[in-house]
């Protein structure tokens, strides 16, 4: 019998090995395919869940699924859904088939000649009603019963309302802001705006065979409640029914008020918070004039229209001022105040001035606040700059400047209902943000009513805000590493950990700069204290007294878990807030239950706690495991229904509901195709360096790992990895990093290893760190140490550049976007932001911690430029012309020197492509030209033509040069 078991657990066992082997490696065909979750969603009933599968490219799919019957219904190609208020509806955009607009881009269709967006309503349970030509749709944030959505062209002019038009679906009721916009602020689903004449606008009654369509519409905004829609109207040439304007239409009574009229360009729609009082921009110059000058308008249903409230002329508006139709517009909560945009009047355009005899030239001045490079970066933006500025809505025809070029960013507390606002300017400092990479910032409170400015803090670098009451101030200033409190009313300064042991700033710092904070969690209601995170517990401090506890009794640093507030936020679809609104999130109450995100710093495990504010005790453990978690959404009726997603490195993401997190149901199944795939496994290793640092990193197995075999292996790092041991990682083309799980399917083992870094060295560091974890890793059978190569982006690319400088243990090395001269990269521009580079170097990823002319020696030890002639290691290098983060000469000097000491090196420079390509063809070019590389190396298979005999230019863009070259044999050698 025991012979007989014995055969059979063996008969069993090569079955499951066999399985095992029998499974596919990736390839390149899956990427496309290959799906994630997005737009998460529960109603606020806690009955309905939705969820998008969104391939890496082709159509995705929106399932909706009822919790109590596990139904699910699916909608293809549908993107930006979002429930309503009611819980009875769901919208979202259809967009056309992939295929379609492929091959519309291929026959270079103009924007009008596209695919057009189709809008879907269903019935919860029930049918699907489709719109077609659909540009964007919103919902009420708070009401039911009504959408809008602006129609693709309008139709011919007649009259401005139509009951039961044809497209208007039937339903039932519903209500919310849709598909990420902003409800207040005019922004709407489906990701394409009204046209300048202006679309059809529906608004549409569900549940009721009921619609009415206005013309002509260039933006629209519900209210809260959704019973008033304000829209403007560009109105038509000869159309005297539809004229320009701004109107309002009461959704409960159907009378529509025009509240603003004449052509011009209206903007920044806003209701109050009781939905009554409308604020606007609008420009009504004629059409050519040189310079058009906004205006702030308002209204509320007292007036029989709108009025000018704010203009150029208002006492309070600096001179040569004007409204900023660019900037957004915010009443307080209690509607008391509106705060709005000012900046100075553009000079006109000269147009005496003929473009082709004008010198063209940037002009560079010590005295800049910010070099050439970095204004010519931020051109648009800063034209655009505004200044906020606040009035008092019961006190018209006057208004109060707050903020202008010397203090530029203010924050309201008390949600703008406060007389006090907190202002930060760097002013006066901006010029060492050269070599800092940061500024020191002064602090001020600025009076809302009389604009005047008190300066309460000087010079300090960190983070500072105002409490939800706007009664204290609290900030972390980096330099002494402290977190202060400041009482507003008595001007009391305290220091809240000064005298605590436990850290409150990053313990693992290693850049040549002073160590950031873990980050505030959160104010308790009433201004009573403030929750901020050391590493890994949450303590409470007293506003007043600065008497601090910790809320989470030092659990988290005994068992070494980081905890961190979880809001899990209530939502059903994917919006924001109302955007008329001054914002500011809601303080926390004394007794509130909160939920902790938990991260095990030793196991890498992730989970939940939970912990009533107040009490004492540890918290109490909801679930822990070898996952790893997305941000969990709670339904805001029925807080105990949580949905969550959740996933590994062997385990795709999918969500999962949940009561308590001890019984969970999963909801969604992506990837299914991956059980046919030969995938991985992901583990934690430890080492101890030669100078006695302890270190850890991730090593990637084969699924059908086998501990007989001996296996190739790739390197790759940046920074510390190890934290994201159950991270997943799908298939896909990467912007110049390795595929981990393709390599990884075809039988490589890729290692992941974490550096620790010493300021001055990071050369060495990197050898200190990577090369004595390969060779821990090399002490096993299974790896084949004649056949290690290494791969590196960015940072990690100048670590591969370096390393084979030192070494020649490496039988391949692939460097992307490498530094290989600091002393020439020193000096350059960052041209993504237009910063100058020398930060980089003495304050953080670089580490030098000095000036070139102090410390030459550092930059020069730590330049692989200047060791190249020891380089015995095969190396492909990524260097792109357009690359704003790293100089794309930095790859030519490493090129041309290696290639002068003819040494093996080859350079990919990916035309007009950035620092990571972006282009979805180059990074599936990439991938390609990786596998080849590394698998000609490292696997002794033929080189492709690219790597044998090159892409001469001639044949660009028509030979890509994979096809591999098979060895020469030779009679005398049989070789």
């Amino acid at each position: 019998m025991k012979r007989f078991l014995l055969l059979t657990v063996g008969i069993l066992g090569c079955c499951a090995l066999g399985r095992a082997q029998s499974k596919k490696p990736l390839d390149h065909s899956v990427y496309d395919g290959w799906q994630d979750l997005a737009s998460q969603a529960v109603t606020n009933d806690g009955k309905w869940v939705l969820y998008t599968v969104v391939p890496q490219e082709g159509d995705a799919n929106l399932y909706i699924r009822d919790l109590k019957t596990s139904k699910v219904s699916t909608y293809p190609r549908a993107s930006a859904p979002a429930f309503t208020e009611d819980s009875k509806y769901a919208a979202f955009m259809i967009k056309p088939f992939f295929k379609d607009t492929r091959e519309a881009k291929i026959k270079k269709k103009t924007p009008d000649q596209m695919p057009k967006d189709t809008l879907g309503i269903v019935t919860l349970g029930g049918e699907l009603k489709k719109i077609p030509a659909v540009k964007s749709f919103k919902l009420p944030e708070e009401g039911f019963g009504v959408i809008a959505y602006l129609v693709e062209k309008a139709p011919a002019p007649g009259d401005s309302t139509r009951r039961n038009a044809g497209g208007a679906p039937g339903g039932a009721r519903g209500g919310r802001p849709a598909g990420g916009a902003p409800a207040g602020r005019g922004g709407a689903a489906g990701g394409r705006g009204a046209s300048a004449e202006g679309d059809d606008l529906w608004l549409v009654y569900l549940g009721a065979n009921k619609s009415v369509t206005f013309k002509y519409v260039t933006d629209y905004l519900f209210n809260k409640d959704g019973k008033t829609l304000m829209y403007v109207c560009a109105g038509s040439k000869g159309d005297t029914v539809n004229t320009p304007g701004v109107f309002l239409y009461n959704t409960v009574s159907g009378v529509k008020k025009k509240i603003s009229s004449g052509k011009g360009s209206y903007k920044n729609l806003a209701f109050d918070e009781t939905g009554t009082l409308v604020i606007f921009t609008a420009e009504k110059d004629p059409e050519k004039t040189p310079v058009k000058i906004a205006k702030l308008y308002s209204y509320s249903p007292k007036q029989d229209s709108a009025i000018v409230f704010i203009d150029q002329n208002t006492p309070g508006m600096p001179a040569k001022w004007a409204v900023n139709s660019d900037a957004r517009i915010q009443f307080s909560d209690n509607g008391k105040k509106v705060f709005f945009g000012t900046a100075p009047i553009p000079a006109p355009v000269d147009t005496t001035i003929v473009d082709f005899e004008v010198a063209k030239v940037d002009i560079w001045n010590y005295k800049d606040d910010y070099i050439q490079p970095m204004q010519l970066k931020t051109v648009d933006r800063d034209l655009k700059r505004s200044f906020m500025a606040v009035a008092d809505l019961a006190s018209p025809g006057k208004m109060i400047q707050l903020a202008d070029e010397k203090l530029t960013d203010l924050s309201l507390g008390q949600k703008g209902n406060g007389e006090l606002a907190l202002g930060s300017t760097d002013f006066g400092n901006r010029i060492e943000m050269q070599w800092t990479g940061s500024t020191a910032r002064d602090l001020y409170l600025v009076s809302t009513k009389d604009g005047s400015r008190k300066k309460i803090a000087s010079g300090f670098r960190g983070n500072a805000s105002i409490s939800p009451g706007g009664r204290y101030v609290v900030w972390y200033n980096r330099k002494d590493k402290n977190w202060y409190s400041y009482a507003i009313a008595s001007g009391k300064e305290i220091a809240l950990n000064k005298d605590l042991a436990e850290k409150f700033y990053d313990e693992d710092n290693d850049v040549p700069d002073d160590p950031s904070p873990y980050g505030i969690a959160g104010y308790i209601e009433g201004d009573k204290s403030v929750l901020i995170n050391d590493r890994y517990d949450i303590w409470q401090f007293d506003l007043a007294t600065g008497a601090g506890k910790n809320i989470t009794n030092g659990f988290g640093r005994k068992n070494l878990l980081t905890l961190r507030y979880s809001s899990f936020k209530k939502r059903t679809g994917g919006f924001g807030g109302r955007g008329g609104g001054a914002g500011g999130d809601d303080p926390l109450k004394e007794k509130q239950l909160v939920y902790l995100q938990a991260f095990n710093t030793v196991t890498k495990e992730n989970g939940f706690y939970k912990k009533v504010l107040g009490t004492a005790g540890d918290p109490t453990l909801l679930t822990m495991g070898q996952v790893t978690y997305g941000s969990p959404i709670a339904a805001k009726s029925v807080p105990s229904v949580i949905i969550f997603e959740k996933s590994s490195y062997v385990q795709s993401p999918d969500l999962y509901v949940t009561s308590d997190f001890k019984k969970e149901t999963k909801l969604s199944a992506t990837n299914p195709q991956q059980s046919g795939y030969n995938w991985g496994t992901a583990e934690l290793v430890k080492w101890t360096t030669p100078k006695g640092y302890k270190s850890e990193g991730i090593l990637y197995k084969p699924e059908d790992f086998d501990p007989a075999k001996k296996y190739p292996m790739i390197v790759y790092f940046y920074e510390k990895l190890s934290d994201g041991l159950y991270s997943y990682i799908p298939p896909s083309p990467t912007p110049s990093r390795i595929n981990i799980s393709y390599f990884v399917s075809n039988g490589y083992l890729v290692f992941a290893p974490d550096i620790s870094y010493e300021t001055g060295h990071p050369g060495p560091s990197a050898i200190e760190f990577i090369n004595s974890g390969v060779e821990s890793l090399k002490k096993n059978a299974w790896v084949d140490g004649s056949k290690i190569g290494i791969q590196g982006q960015s940072w990690g690319g100048y670590q591969v550049a370096y390393l084979i400088t030192k070494t020649d243990m490496y039988a391949a090395a692939w460097a992307g976007a490498p530094v290989a001269n600091m002393t020439s990269a020193y000096g350059g521009i960052r041209w993504e932001t237009g910063m100058n580079r020398q930060f980089q170097y003495e304050k953080t990823q670089s580490r030098i911690g000095a000036t070139l002319w102090e410390k030459p020696e550092l930059y020069i030890e730590n330049s692989p430029l200047f060791s190249l002639p020891n380089v015995k290691t095969p190396v492909a290098i990524m260097s792109n012309d357009a690359d704003g983060a790293v100089p794309w000469y930095q790859g030519i000097e490493m090129f041309t020197a290696l290639r002068r000491l003819n040494k093996p090196v080859w350079l990919l420079n990916y035309n007009g492509e950035a620092h990571n390509l972006v282009l979805r063809q180059n990074r599936k070019d990439i991938q390609r030209r990786e596998q080849q590389f590394f698998d000609h190396f490292l696997k002794g298979k033929p080189a492709p033509a690219w790597m044998e005999k090159g892409v001469p230019a001639t044949e660009k863009g028509r030979n890509w040069g994979f096809e591999e070259i098979q060895p020469t044999v030779t009679a005398e050698t049989g070789k």
